[in-house]
């Protein structure tokens, strides 16, 4: 795995070593992280971002995280990525509770979805009228 020459990219890396080798590529002028092939955070705009979902956002809320958020069309868009706490980016040992949360996030992510369960509604097939033969 080639080696980002970008010094907060690799000091992002070491702070996410507990989950193991972490991938930087860049994308969007920013960077993706990963870590066995699953995304984990993003770093833009000088700043570090971790997968969040429904599930674990009320924790990073309550530590003051800051969503990622962009502008398109004119209108600001959201992903579910955010800030860890400011003493989290002095070492990995402080990271570490962040890191797993992203990595429980981004293991939820790529779960199957659950299928419907039986005798659950679901909209009936659309019918299509057979075309009468001509006589």
């Amino acid at each position: 795995m080639p080696t980002p020459a970008d010094p907060f990219v690799e000091h992002v890396r070491e702070l996410l070593s507990s989950l193991g080798p972490v991938a930087a590529q860049r994308m969007f002028g920013g960077w993706g992280l990963s870590v066995d092939g699953m995304n984990v955070g993003i770093i833009a705009w000088d700043t570090l971002f971790l997968k969040t979902n429904a599930e674990t956002e009320p924790q990073w809320l309550a530590a003051g995280a800051r969503a990622f958020v962009y502008e398109a069309k004119g209108k600001p868009m959201s992903l579910h990525y955010h800030t860890p706490p400011e003493e989290a980016m002095e070492s990995p040992a402080l990271m570490a509770p962040w890191a797993r949360l992203a990595l429980q996030a981004a293991l939820a992510a790529r779960a199957p979805k659950p299928k419907a369960r039986p005798g659950a509604k679901t909209k009936a097939p659309t019918r299509v009228k057979a075309p009468r033969a001509s006589r």
